[in-house]
C-alpha cells in the first residue's frame, strides 16, 4: 500500500465514530474516542446519567401510544417486595428479567407502563419495628399502644426505599417510583376491603375453628402455603418420640400402644385410631418389666420394639385393625377423666377415649395405632366427626394454661421433659390415676426430623386449633384448575406439575391475622351473643354511613389501621335493649391477601379507574421465583378467580434459586457470595445481568453466582461486542487519509453485489434477529441469550477476523456491510445488555437512543405504532430484504467453520501453534462441493498450504480409512448390566459390535446381545491413511456434523522458517502496542537474532517487513548468549 493509499495516515481530529460521545447528546471531540477496553462500570455509569437527563425512560412509554381500548399497551405487573431489607441477588436477579421483557415489547412499539410497588404490611414489617424498639411480646406491643407500635412498623418499612431506588436504578431496571403503590396507603388498603366483602357476599370467605399451623413466638396462624414457598421452612430437628400404652377397659391386663413425636400433646390424647385393613397382633412378653402384660401393636412394626418385648413373648393371636374399632380405653392423664366429663354433654363427652379406623394410617413408623389430639388436623377431623368436644390446653402464647395445672405455665417444648419422667415414674399427675387403669410408658427414643419453622421468626411451629376466617378455596378448585389451562408457565411443566398439584390438593385459605400491623379485617360483631350480628363492609362510605364519620387517626386523618378503625362502634340494631354494640374483630388480614389483590388494588378499583383496570387485565407478563407457585402466584390466582372468574396473568416466568459460591443459600454470615456493590463497580450490571439471564435459572434451574462466571461474561460477551465497535470505528476513523468513512446502512439492491462473507454475515444477522425475537416472544430470556453468543463468535472470530485486510484496503461494502450488522446488532440485543447497547448504537448512529428505536422488523408488523392493524402486515422491509435469506450460503459458510473449528482444536491437541505453517489439510465430507469454493479461506484461517478436498465415498481410493471405535463406560453401565459390563467391554474393542435402528450399540454377551443406553457408552469415529508413514505424521478428528478434517503434522526446515518469522511479526505487532503507535504507523524495525535463527528470518524478509510496515529494516545477529528474538523500533 502506498504512503498516499494508507488510510490511517496522518489521522486527523476530523474521526466520524463515535457520532455521540457516551456521556452526552452533543458531538463527538477530537479526545473523545472509542476505548479498545472501556471500564464498563464507567461507561454505564454516563449511560446513566444520560438517561436521567434526557429522560429516556419516561420518553419510551409517551412515544408508545395506547390505542384504542388499551389494545397496544403491554400489561406488565411488578411483585411488590418488602423495602425492610437491602436487595439480595434473587431481587436482582428477578428484577433483570421484568426488565427485559418491557423493553423488548417497548421497541415492538407497545406501551408498557412499569410502576412499581411495596408490600409495607404483615409480620416481616412487624418483627423489624419490634427488633428496633427492643420488644418481643404481644403484651409488650399491647402496653406500648398499638398506635405507637404501628408507626415504627410504617417507618421500618420504608427505610431502605431510597437503597432499592438506588440498586434498581444502578442495575438499569426502568420503573417508575413516582407513581409507585403501598400497602398501606388507604385507597389500597380500601381496595382491600372491598375484595373482602365481595368474597363474603359470594358465600367464599367464612369464619371457622380449625387446626392450623401456628407461630408460638409471633401468636398468629399461618396459611397452608406459607409452609411450601421456601425449602429452609423445614428443618432438622431432635425430639423425643414416646410409645405409650393406655390400658383398655374391657381386657385384663392388655394395653394399646400409640406413638407421638410430641410428649406435651399426651395430656390432650382424646383418642386413638388404627388402619382397618392394618395386620395387628396381640403380644405377650414373658421377661422384663412387662412380662405377663398384653399388649396390642401393628404386626410389621414388631421389629421396633424387639427390646422392649424380649427375645421369647408370645404372639397372643393376630387381628385387623376393623376388630379394635370402638374398644375404649382409659385416659393417660387424669385432667379429663371425670364422670362428668365424660358425660353427654360434658368435654370431652362419652365418646373420647375410644379406638376409631382412619385412612390416613400406616405402618411406616411408630405402632400403626395413632395418637389423637387437638393439635393436628387429620387428629381434629376425626374428634370432630366422632362429637369429641376437644380442649385447646395452650395461650397464645403456647404455655400449658390451668387446664393441665401440673403443667401450667410451661412452654409446650419445654413441658416435654416433665412430661416424659412423669410417664416414666408414674407419678405426678398419673398417680392420679388407679394403677390397673394407669399408662405405661411403653418405649422413649431420640428422633430426628424434618420439622416446619416460621418464615418470618425461625421458631419451630406447632400445629394448633385456632379460630380464623378462610377464603374457601375448596369451593372454587375446579375452577382454579380450569384457568390455569390458560396461562403459559415457564418452564412449561410448572403447569401441571408443581403449580397444578398444589392447586389439586389446596386446602382453605386462612387469611386472618391476631396482630396489629396490617389491613383490618371489616368485620363487626355483636358484643352480646344473646343478640348476634354480623356486619361486614365493603368501602369507607359504607363505615361512614354507618357509624357517622370514616376511621381517623389522632390528627384528624382517614387512617384505616389499627387502633383508629377499632374505635369505630355502634349499637347494635338487632339488640331491642340498646345496651350491646357492635365491635371490630381485632384481626386483620394476611399480608398474601393485599398482594394477591395487587391488579386491581394500586388503582383503588371499583371506586377508580374502573374501565382502566378491566382493560388492563389480566396481565401479559409477571416473574419471580419457583417458591411464588406458593405464594404470590397462587393468591393472585385465586382473588383473580374468586372475584373476576379470569386468571390474573397470561405469561409467567417462574425461575429458579440464586445461591452461593460453595451451593449453599446465599448467607450474610458465611459471605458465600460476591458483593454486589462490588460486582457493579468491578465489572458492571450488564456483565450480572448477561450472566442471570443466560443461565438455566430462568428455566427453573438453581445458579451458582460466583465473581469468576461474571468475569468470564465480561470477557466473553462484554468486551467481543465492543471490540467489534472498536474495530468498525478505528479502520472508519483511519480511512481516506484520516478524514474517516461515514459508513451507511446498506440498501436492498447492493446485496446481490456483495461477497460471500458479507452477505453471509447478513443472513446469519437475519436468523440472530429471528431467533431472539423468537426467544423473546416465547419469554425464552436464556435462549435468545445462547442465540447472541453464537452470534459473537459468527461477527467477531469469523468475519471480522477475516475480512482485515478489507477494511485496511478501505472497501466500502465492509464499512457498510459491519457498520449495517452492528446497528441491528445493537438493536436485538438493547434488551439483554441495555448499557452496552446504547452506548455502542449512539456512537454508531447519532441517535437519541437505541431503547427509543423499533426492533429490526425482517416483515412488517401486524399493528402500527398507535396500535392500529398495519394494511401492510407480513410484508418484507427493507431491512427485511437486505438482511436476506441464504440458506444454501449459511450452510456452507458454518461448515467452512466447522472446519476451521475442528483443525483448530487438533492444533492445540497437538500442540501446533496457528502461526506455524502446515503443509496439507484433508477435509473428509459427504459433500465436499458447498465447502470446495473457500479453499482460500480454510488456506487462510488454518495457515496450511495446501487443502485437499475428499468424499466419504471417495475416501478408500485416497488411501483413507474410517474406523468407528466404541468406548464403554463400565461405571455408567456397571449398575444396569452388572456382571455383563465386562463382556460389553470385551466386546467393544474387539469389534464385535453392531448399531441398531435407533443408533444404539449393540454388545455381544454370554447372554446374548445387549443394547446400551445414553450414557453407558461413547462412539468415536477417525480416519486413518493406509500410508503408516503419513500416518505418523496425520492428527484426525470428527466433525460435529459428520466428516473428518486431517491434519499434516511433518514440519520441514521452510515451515519452520516460516513460523519462525511470524512468531517474530507477532513479536514486533507486541511492541508497536507497548509504543503506542497507530494501526498505520510506518517504523524502523531492528531485530536482534540468535545466530541460528538468523537464515530464518533473512528467508521472510520480505514478509515481515510488509507485514509491520517496516520501511526499513534491519537484522542483527545476537550475543551468542541470546535464545530468543528481540525487537527495537520507532516511528519512521
Amino acid at each position: 500500500m502506498s504512503e498516499s493509499t494508507n488510510p490511517a495516515a496522518n489521522a486527523s481530529a476530523n474521526h466520524v465514530y463515535p457520532k455521540v460521545s457516551v456521556s452526552a447528546s452533543t458531538q463527538a471531540t477530537a479526545d473523545a474516542q472509542v476505548a479498545p477496553n472501556p471500564s464498563f462500570p464507567k461507561l454505564e455509569e454516563s449511560v446513566l446519567q444520560y438517561w436521567d437527563a434526557n429522560n429516556t425512560f419516561r420518553k419510551s412509554i409517551e412515544y408508545r401510544p395506547s390505542g384504542k381500548g388499551s389494545q397496544n399497551e403491554f400489561v406488565f405487573f411488578d411483585g411488590p417486595p418488602f423495602a425492610n431489607g437491602l436487595p439480595h441477588y434473587g431481587h436482582l436477579l428477578t428484577g433483570y428479567a421484568k426488565d427485559v421483557v418491557p423493553r423488548y415489547q417497548t421497541m415492538r412499539g407497545r406501551k408498557v407502563n412499569r410502576v412499581f410497588g411495596w408490600d409495607t404490611h404483615g409480620l416481616p414489617a412487624e418483627l423489624e419495628a419490634q427488633k428496633e424498639l427492643g420488644i418481643e411480646s404481644v403484651e409488650q406491643i399491647e402496653k406500648m399502644g398499638i398506635a405507637k407500635f404501628n408507626d415504627a412498623c410504617r417507618a421500618s418499612v420504608l427505610k431502605y426505599t431510597k437503597e432499592w431506588q438506588n440498586y434498581v436504578h444502578r442495575q438499569a431496571r426502568w420503573v417508575d417510583f413516582e407513581r409507585g403503590y403501598k400497602t398501606l396507603n388507604i385507597p389500597y388498603m380500601e381496595s382491600v376491603m372491598w375484595a373482602f366483602k365481595q368474597l363474603y357476599d359470594k358465600g367464599l370467605a367464612y369464619k371457622g375453628y380449625r387446626v392450623l399451623p401456628y407461630c408460638p413466638k409471633d401468636q398468629t396462624p399461618l396459611s397452608a402455603h406459607e409452609l411450601r414457598m421456601d425449602a429452609d421452612v423445614y428443618q432438622n430437628r431432635q425430639d423425643t418420640t414416646v410409645s405409650v400404652a393406655v390400658k383398655l377397659r374391657d381386657e385384663a391386663d392388655a394395653y394399646a400402644v400409640f406413638w407421638t413425636t410430641t410428649p406435651w400433646t399426651v395430656p390432650t390424647n382424646f383418642a386413638i385410631v388404627v388402619g382397618a385393613d392394618i395386620d395387628y397382633v396381640e403380644v405377650r412378653p414373658t421377661e422384663g418389666k412387662f412380662a405377663g402384660k398384653k399388649f396390642y401393636i401393628g404386626k410389621p412394626l414388631l421389629g421396633s420394639y424387639a427390646k422392649e418385648l424380649g427375645e421369647n413373648y408370645e404372639v397372643v393371636r393376630e387381628l385387623k385393625g376393623a376388630e379394635m374399632a370402638g374398644w375404649r380405653y382409659y385416659p393417660v392423664f387424669p385432667y379429663f377423666a371425670s364422670d362428668s366429663a365424660l358425660a353427654e354433654g360434658g368435654t370431652p363427652g362419652p365418646n373420647a377415649f375410644t379406638i376409631f379406623t382412619a385412612d390416613y394410617v400406616d405402618t411406616a413408623e411408630g405402632t400403626g395405632l395413632v395418637h389423637q389430639a387437638p393439635y393436628g388436623e387429620d387428629d381434629m377431623n376425626t374428634l370432630n366427626a366422632h362429637e369429641i368436644r376437644s380442649v385447646d390446653v395452650l395461650d397464645a402464647g403456647c404455655k400449658f394454661t390451668s387446664d393441665c395445672p401440673d403443667y401450667e405455665g410451661l412452654y409446650v417444648f419445654d413441658a416435654n421433659l416433665p412430661i416424659l419422667r412423669n410417664l416414666r415414674a408414674g407419678d405426678g399427675p398419673l398417680a392420679q390415676m388407679p394403677e390397673d387403669r394407669r399408662a405405661l410408658l411403653f418405649q422413649e427414643k431420640s428422633y430426628v426430623h424434618s420439622y416446619p419453622h416460621c418464615w418470618r421468626c425461625a421458631t419451630p411451629l406447632i400445629y394448633k386449633p385456632v379460630s380464623s376466617w378462610f377464603v374457601s378455596v375448596t369451593k372454587i378448585k375446579k375452577r382454579l384448575l380450569e384457568l390455569n389451562q390458560e396461562i403459559n408457565w415457564i418452564p412449561g411443566n410448572v403447569k401441571d406439575g408443581q403449580f397444578g398439584k398444589w392447586l389439586s390438593n389446596a386446602r382453605d385459605w386462612s387469611i386472618s391475622r391476631n396482630r396489629f400491623w396490617g389491613s383490618p379485617i371489616p368485620v363487626w360483631v355483636s358484643d352480646n351473643p344473646k343478640y348476634p350480628r354480623v356486619d361486614v363492609y365493603g368501602s369507607l362510605e359504607e363505615l361512614k354511613a354507618d357509624f357517622g364519620d370514616y376511621p381517623r387517626d389522632d390528627d384528624g386523618n382517614v387512617n384505616m389501621h389499627r387502633p383508629y378503625i377499632d374505635r369505630l362502634t355502634r349499637p347494635n340494631p338487632d339488640d331491642p335493649t340498646g345496651k350491646s354494640q357492635m365491635h371490630r374483630i381485632t384481626d386483620v388480614l394476611d399480608c398474601w391477601f393485599e398482594s394477591g389483590s395487587m391488579p386491581f388494588a394500586q388503582f383503588h378499583y371499583p371506586f377508580e379507574n374502573k374501565d382502566f383496570f378491566e382493560e388492563h387485565f389480566p396481565c401479559d407478563y409477571i416473574v419471580e421465583y419457583i417458591g411464588q407457585t406458593r405464594g404470590w402466584f397462587y393468591t393472585l390466582h385465586i382473588m383473580a378467580t374468586a372475584l373476576f372468574d379470569r386468571p390474573a396473568f397470561k405469561n409467567v416466568i417462574c425461575h429458579g434459586i440464586v445461591l452461593g459460591s460453595d451451593g449453599q443459600k446465599m448467607s450474610k454470615h458465611l459471605r458465600n457470595y460476591p458483593d454486589v456493590n462490588g460486582v457493579f463497580n468491578e465489572y458492571g450490571s450488564d456483565a450480572m445481568r448477561w450472566f442471570l439471564m443466560s443461565s438455566p435459572i430462568l428455566r427453573g434451574g438453581n445458579l451458582i453466582v460466583t465473581a469468576d462466571g461474571i468475569r468470564d461474561t465480561v470477557r466473553q460477551v462484554m468486551l467481543p461486542v465492543w471490540s467489534s465497535y472498536y474495530f468498525f470505528t478505528l479502520y472508519a476513523n483511519a480511512a481516506n487519509g484520516g478524514k474517516g468513512y461515514d459508513a451507511r446502512r446498506l440498501r436492498a439492491d447492493e446485496v446481490a453485489g456483495l461477497c460471500n462473507m458479507d452477505r453471509y454475515l447478513l443472513a446469519r444477522t437475519r436468523l440472530l434477529v429471528e431467533r431472539v425475537e423468537k426467544c423473546l416472544n416465547e419469554f425464552a430470556i436464556s435462549d435468545a441469550c445462547a442465540a447472541v453468543g453464537d452470534f459473537i463468535d459468527v461477527l467477531t472470530n469469523w468475519y471480522i477476523r477475516g475480512s482485515r485486510d478489507r477494511f485496511w484496503n478501505e472497501d466500502e461494502a465492509a464499512f457498510n456491510t459491519l457498520y449495517t450488522v452492528l446497528e441491528v446488532f445493537m438493536r436485538t440485543i438493547a434488551p439483554l445488555a441495555p448499557m452496552e447497547a446504547e452506548a455502542v448504537w449512539r456512537g454508531l448512529t447519532g441517535g437519541e437512543s437505541v431503547h427509543l428505536a423499533d426492533w429490526p422488523y425482517l416483515v412488517e408488523p401486524e399493528t402500527l405504532s398507535d396500535g392500529e392493524k398495519n394494511p401492510k402486515a407480513g410484508e418484507v422491509t427493507e431491512l427485511g430484504a437486505v438482511l436476506a435469506h441464504d440458506d444454501a450460503l449459511v450452510a456452507a459458510m458454518d461448515k467452512v467453520r466447522e472446519v476451521v473449528s475442528s483443525a483448530l482444536s487438533l492444533r492445540k491437541a497437538e500442540q501446533l501453534r496457528v502461526r506455524q505453517p502446515l503443509a496439507n489439510l484433508t477435509v473428509v465430507a459427504e459433500n465436499t462441493a458447498a465447502v470446495e469454493p473457500y479453499e482460500q479461506v480454510l488456506e487462510r484461517e488454518l495457515n496450511v498450504k495446501n487443502v485437499t478436498f475428499c468424499t466419504l465415498e471417495d475416501a478408500s481410493s485416497h488411501g483413507l480409512k474410517i474406523v468407528h471405535e466404541l468406548k464403554v463406560n463400565a461405571r455408567a453401565a456397571g449398575p444396569r448390566l452388572g456382571k455383563q459390563v465386562q463382556f460389553a467391554i470385551k466386546s467393544s474393542k474387539s469389534g464385535d459390535w453392531r448399531v441398531d435402528e435407533s443408533g444404539a450399540p449393540v454388545v455381544q454377551t454370554p447372554n446374548g446381545e445387549v443394547a446400551l443406553v445414553e450414557g453407558e457408552y461413547e462412539l468415536v469415529n477417525r480416519v486413518e491413511s493406509s500410508d503408516a508413514q503419513a500416518a505418523a505424521n496425520t492428527a484426525s478428528a470428527a466433525m460435529p456434523t459428520g466428516g473428518f478434517v486431517m491434519l499434516d503434522t511433518a514440519l520441514t526446515s521452510d515451515l519452520l522458517a516460516e513460523g519462525y518469522a511470524r512468531d517474530a511479526i507477532r513479536a514486533v505487532q507486541d511492541a508497536r502496542k507497548e509504543n503506542g503507535l497507530d494501526i498505520s504507523d510506518r517504523i524502523a524495525l531492528t531485530l536482534s537474532v540468535p545466530s541460528a535463527d538468523v537464515a530464518k528470518v533473512e528467508q521472510f524478509r520480505d514478509l515481515i517487513a510488509e507485514e509491520t510496515l517496516a520501511t526499513s529494516f534491519e537484522v542483527v545477529e545476537a550475543d551468542s548468549s541470546a535464545t530468543e528474538l528481540s525487537v527495537s523500533l520507532k516511528r519512521a
